[in-house]
């Protein structure tokens, strides 16, 4: 599965409430009962703490119950935000396969990497050599696939050879990993010029 932006809804949750959703729409009463799903509560209770289903209260259950004519020992039904979900989940587009564009590459990162290069686009501002143009709006639209457990985006030169300055920086305050993985992958690395006194000299 592929995840347009960062972290979203997995399909389980989806596939949970759409269950919840048949079984409702079924019940005159409008709950989902112990009897219909008595499998399904523990995920009843994962959702509940999600704020995605309400549970039963005593009281609603003494009714159901007699409804019933037997104990209903739990029932569940969509909250607000589980109808809205559904709702959005609906009608939200399918994230279309990622491609570069002209003058661009597909570029896949780990999820370390991608950690690093949101710091470094994070800190535009106070950097005397900011991201690349558009850099940033990348790292803003990338796509999570979840079978590869990477990252993906459509990087220009600029700003691959960008990127490699970001983990040049991550490497000298934390890990290497990062910026030798992109090195290997993409052979783009960040070497600094050394520097002396003439070069560095006050204009």
């Amino acid at each position: 599965m592929t995840v347009w932006g960062g972290e979203v809804q997995g399909d389980r949750t989806l596939e949970a409430l759409r269950a919840v959703w048949a079984y409702q729409e079924k019940a005159e009463h409008g709950w989902v009962l112990d009897a219909a799903a008595p499998s399904f509560q523990r995920r009843a209770r994962s959702l509940a703490g999600d704020g995605l289903v309400d549970t039963a209260d005593r009281e609603t259950r003494a009714e159901l119950s007699a409804w019933e004519g037997r104990p209903v020992r739990w029932a569940v039904r969509l909250s607000a935000a589980g109808h809205d979900l559904l709702a959005y989940a609906g009608v939200r587009p399918a994230p279309t396969p990622l491609g570069p564009g002209p003058g661009e590459q597909l570029v896949e990162l780990a999820p370390s990497q991608m950690t690093a290069l949101r710091v470094f686009v994070g800190l535009a501002g106070e950097l005397k050599s900011p991201p690349a143009p558009g850099l940033a709006e990348q790292v803003r639209t990338a796509v999570y696939d979840r079978g590869a457990r990477r990252w993906q985006l459509r990087l220009t030169q600029e700003q691959m050879e960008s990127a490699a300055y970001g983990f040049w920086l991550h490497r000298l305050t934390g890990s290497a990993a990062e910026a030798n993985r992109f090195g290997r992958d993409y052979k783009v690395l960040f070497i600094p010029e050394p520097r002396n006194s003439e070069s560095a000299a006050l204009p």
